[in-house]
């Protein structure tokens, strides 16, 4: 789990990582409405690999975003356990995300 103060309410961090997760190529990073309320959002992050029609999602893992106030946002960053070979690969694909995610929003102490 990584957590971190981000500049910004909970919806421009949350279109900021969608952003930057789309210019990866192979992620996806959205919120999801119905884990969310009016005070923190849920994002799903996945891997997404296509082939012809069929494109196919893997979870890796969630971002939650909780209003602080004052225009800044607690981001905290959680994987999801991978449980084969493949999945380890993604989920290291995933703790480079996060890093880049954080160094990229993070406040300064």
């Amino acid at each position: 789990m990584m957590e971190f103060t981000a500049t910004g309410s909970p919806r421009v961090v949350s279109s900021t990582i969608e952003q930057y997760a789309t210019g990866q190529g192979s992620l996806n990073a959205i919120v999801v409405p119905w884990e969310s309320d009016r005070m923190t959002l849920s994002m799903a992050v996945t891997a997404v690999r296509g082939e012809g029609w069929a494109i196919e999602h893997t979870n890796l893992g969630t971002i939650r975003l909780t209003d602080l106030g004052n225009d800044l946002t607690r981001v905290a960053i959680a994987a999801h356990d991978p449980n084969h070979v493949e999945k380890q690969k993604l989920a290291a694909l995933f703790e480079r995300f996060a890093q880049q995610i954080q160094s990229k929003l993070q406040v300064a102490p």
